[in-house]
């Protein structure tokens, strides 16, 4: 009797395809069987690439001679910690009584190139393999996925791009760092006082280490400029008598004596305080000492629901919110998933797929068991605007690629009590996002009021939440609750209880009964004249979740316009990259992260290499060239070009980037930028960097 295989990346994900097809069979060494069908599982990666030794030992010693490496054909390995596993894959991939091998890896281009690998390695033929493609681990999406499998051949684009991302890493990873590391690391470590020193780089990980290196310059040549402002305080006399007061600030517009002068820092300020306080002066001759209204305008402004979650929107929200590094989000989100509770997380798109949209209510309902969310689902349920989702932004097929948005399945509920603290508020995001894009826009009611006195205008703008609209549901500011740490910066504008004026002290109600009242050409008294010092911000550091976003959105950093318009989405890295980057960075001590804050700062030995590839391999820290690889491989798995087009640009690429450096002879000229930078540590590092080892420096990054 034939039977159906099905592969699984991870033995927890096997464990939900047997379930779902209501495998009850015997459990095996690494494999689940019955009548008709066997489940198994690889342990992520189960095969890879071959160190250039394994080509021919002379590689195995670093040396000039042998660079650059490029091989015609590439090889691969089975890992040694988890041979026993691949020996039982193999064995079932090759059964005579298989005869479809279902691959169920994640769906995406790791899981195919995970899949692939194996295959390829076990030497697969003469099988039907379909690929079955979901985006949750549901029963209902799980058999949907099953039912609708397709050949595999139909990924065969997607499969070239992931071989091809890995031969990209690998040759520019060995390639570049053993070039790097035999003209530099001698008088790099020589300065460091260390025995030896690897330069680990590569195609992405550099990119960010330069992002994060030249903003940490930014910042220390940054310098502070003072300005003076004037604020008023006005006298606003209410029904009972009472004087309300309402703060504006100075402006120099047509008709002041300060209009169009070198004394003015921009045109709400005074670059010297001298000058601010002259003009106090001038304000507070002559009697009455009042104001008139010159203008006053109402209107409303409305802000519509947010996009839905991607991963690097979530990691980005987790590392203000709870200060969590973006693998830890990742990590938390992939548990979720793996419990059915969401949908898969590893995703660049923030929309929902129309054919997703016209069965939403499944995903809303469900949740109506979720008790924080429980009174928002009756709400929505009891309206019409889920039945209209299609219609809206938050739906547009050409926006997504692999996989749509990160939402709540509705199931999975089962495993509330589970959930770690963590977890469960990260859950709890996911589905306040969700919700709320079933919410009317939040309304805000704003004025804007002009005041002059003496020719002299003040300006005073005044905005109150009307009403919440998805806010209701989007409250995201968790940290006041419970167990959460910290959140959001900029959660002040999207509090109800918060209006934008600098007269905290006045009742909300009030102020806008006084704004409404206020009449052209109404006089004020004037209570108080202050001058109020401020000075220019540097740029902030990258946060690890700021650093997502950016990483996603490097396109924006290109200056040349056609090059940002042909990347526009591509970024640097991918989705399911871009937290172990990060990760990698830290690890080999270029970054430092700050586990309370998440602020990443480049360590001394990490501008060294900034330094060191910016006067050899320049193009690895601009984002243009990151950004423009993997726009390459979207290609290739799109079928616009084809894996020769591709490689024979790579190899060109590496080798002249690679001889280019050989003939270099300029590494003791860095000594200078070596110390304009160590100046900004105590001490220089005195770690033997040597403990690295080749498994840091020659794997694919």
């Amino acid at each position: 009797m034939s039977k159906s295989l099905y592969i699984a990346e991870k033995p927890s994900v096997a464990q939900q395809f047997a379930d779902a097809l209501k495998i009850r069979g015997r459990r095996g060494d690494g494999y689940i069987e019955s009548e008709d069908a066997i489940v198994t599982w690889c342990v992520g990666h189960l095969v890879t690439m071959s160190y250039p030794d394994a080509y021919d030992m002379k590689f195995k010693r670093w040396s000039l001679q042998t660079l650059p490496f490029l091989p015609k054909e590439f090889k691969y390995e089975i890992i040694p910690g988890v041979a026993r596993q691949f020996a039982v894959v193999k064995g079932l991939l090759n059964r005579p009584d298989v005869d479809t091998i279902y691959v169920c890896t994640d769906s995406g281009r790791e899981g195919e190139y995970i899949y692939r690998l194996v295959a390829q390695m076990a030497g697969v033929k003469d099988k039907r393999q379909k690929r079955v493609w979901i985006d949750s681990q549901t029963e209902e999406e799980i058999l949907r996925g099953i039912r609708e499998a397709k050949d595999e051949s139909e990924y065969d684009n997607l499969s070239a791009s992931a071989y091809l991302r890995a031969k990209e890493d690998y040759l520019m990873g060995i390639n570049f760092s053993r070039v790097l590391t035999l003209r530099y690391g001698p008088a790099m470590s020589n300065y460091l006082g260390t025995k030896f020193t690897v330069l680990s780089v590569g195609r992405v990980m550099t990119c960010v280490l330069g992002m994060v290196v030249r903003r940490e310059r930014e910042i220390r040549s940054f310098v502070k400029t003072p300005f003076y402002r004037v604020i008023g305080t006005f006298d606003v006399v209410v029904k009972d008598g009472r004087a309300l007061p309402l703060e504006a600030e100075w402006k120099a517009v047509e008709g002041s004596r300060y209009f169009g002068t070198p004394c003015l820092y921009k045109d709400n300020g005074f670059k010297e305080e001298e000058r601010a306080r002259e003009l106090i002066a001038y304000l507070k001759e002559g009697e009455p000492l009042t104001a008139a209204v010159v203008s006053k305008e109402k209107k409303k402004e409305t802000k519509n629901p947010p996009l839905l979650y991607n991963l690097a929107e979530l990691q980005n929200d987790c590392s203000k919110m709870f200060k969590i590094s973006p693998d830890e989000a990742l990590k938390v989100v992939q548990e979720l998933y793996e419990k059915k509770m969401v949908t898969y997380p590893r995703t660049d798109a923030r929309v929902l797929s129309t054919a997703v949209a016209k069965e939403i209510r499944k995903n809303i309902s469900g949740l109506s068991g979720y008790s924080p969310m429980r009174a928002f689902v009756q709400e929505i349920l009891q309206g019409s605007s889920w039945q209209n989702l299609t219609k809206t932004r938050y739906v547009n097929d050409k926006q997504i690629t692999d996989h749509y948005a990160i939402v709540p399945t509705g199931q999975g509920l089962g495993s509330l009590r589970q959930l770690t603290p963590l977890q469960e508020k990260v859950y709890q995001v996911i589905c306040r996002r969700f919700l709320s894009i079933f919410y009317p826009p939040a309304v805000y009611q704003k004025y804007t009021l002009e005041l002059e006195r003496k020719k002299e205008h003040f300006f005073a703008g005044f905005k109150v939440l009307s009403e919440p609209g998805y806010l209701k549901v989007a409250d995201v500011n968790l940290a006041k609750k419970p167990g959460v740490e910290e959140t959001f910066e900029d959660q002040k504008e999207e509090n109800p209880d918060k209006n934008n004026t600098e007269s905290p002290k006045v009742d909300r109600t009030e102020l806008l009964q006084v704004l409404a009242d206020l009449k052209k050409n109404d006089i004020l008294t004037v209570a108080d004249l202050r001058v109020k010092e401020g000075e220019t911000s540097p740029p902030k550091r990258y946060t690890s979740g700021s650093m997502i976003l950016a990483m996603e959105n490097a396109g924006q950093l290109i200056e040349d316009e056609e090059l940002r318009a042909q990347i526009k989405g591509s970024g640097i890295g991918t989705s399911a990259t871009r937290a172990e980057i990060l990760k990698k960075l830290v690890s080999i001590q270029y970054l430092s992260l700050n586990g309370k804050t998440q602020v990443i700062t480049p360590s001394l030995l990490g501008e060294m290499v900034y330094d060191v590839v910016d006067h050899s391999i320049r193009q690895l820290l601009n984002p243009e060239l990151t950004a423009s690889w993997e726009k390459g491989l979207t290609y290739v798995a799109e079928g616009f070009i084809t894996s020769g087009e591709y490689m024979e640009k790579l190899e060109r690429f590496v080798a002249g980037r690679t001889v280019n450096v050989i003939r270099l002879n300029n590494q003791y000229d860095l000594r200078g930028l070596f110390d304009a930078a160590a100046v900004f540590y105590k001490q220089k590092r005195r770690t033997d960097y040597n403990e690295i080892g080749r498994n840091e420096d020659e794997r694919a990054f």
